[in-house]
């Protein structure tokens, strides 16, 4: 198996309109040859991702996340602060009946379970350890917004696309020319594939794999911390 670091803005298929598109299958391809997908990742998250370089090890992959035996903890960084800061979500997702391409809590939907943490929170965010036993499309943003607490930047199911420092200090601030548009300190999902833990394929023995945070989401928990107490 092959275990990737992803960055945001990187695809992990190719896109279906636009094959040109920079996309993890296709560099490994390039590196490897046959490369299997075994799960996925959105474009605007970062962080761990696994893919099999073999049939049998993507059958033997694609059982145990069949099975729940595999460990996908996220990092999210969520509006407000979730009541009870530590609880599970078993709600199913399914398509949006009138939104292409977005997922919502559907009694028709399939079957989806999240336990969530609050590892830390600030004066109006929270940041929260997602533990998803089930992949379905977008499992972390449906389930998070469907407790009232979406990802603090998310177009899709939340309610903003950035976030930025004039939203995070406690007091009025001007930046130092009015006439510059303020930089958002993050402009991405506020979702990050933390840890990932597997069984290898061929030895069996428990691989456990953590992506630290990146740079730009690191920078963003460094201003909450200093003025978002």
């Amino acid at each position: 198996m092959v275990i990737v670091e992803k960055p945001a803005g990187v695809l992990t298929i190719p896109d279906r309109f636009d094959a040109t598109k920079p996309n993890l299958l296709g560099m490994l391809q390039e590196a490897y040859g046959a490369i299997w997908v075994v799960h996925r990742l959105d474009r605007e998250t970062s962080g761990i991702i696994c893919f099999a370089r073999t049939e049998e090890a993507h059958r033997h992959l694609n059982l145990q996340f069949s099975e729940r035996r595999v460990d996908k903890i996220y990092l999210a960084l969520v509006d407000g602060r979730p009541t009870p800061p530590q609880g599970t979500i078993e709600k199913p997702i399914g398509p949006h009946p009138s939104i292409p391409g977005k997922m919502t809590i559907s009694r028709t939907g399939k079957y989806a379970l999240t336990h969530y943490t609050v590892v830390d929170t600030f004066k109006s965010f929270s940041l929260v350890e997602a533990n998803i036993k089930t992949g379905r499309t977008h499992q972390v943003r449906v389930h998070l917004s469907s407790i009232g607490h979406p990802l603090a930047v998310d177009p899709v199911y939340g309610k903003r696309d950035a976030l930025f420092l004039s939203e995070i200090k406690l007091r009025r601030f001007r930046t130092g020319n009015s006439l510059e548009e303020p930089r958002p300190l993050m402009n991405r999902l506020t979702l990050h594939a933390l840890r990932l833990g597997v069984e290898h394929p061929e030895t069996g023995q428990r691989v456990e794999v953590e992506s630290p945070l990146p740079k730009d989401f690191r920078a963003l928990i460094n201003q909450l911390d200093k003025w978002g107490r």
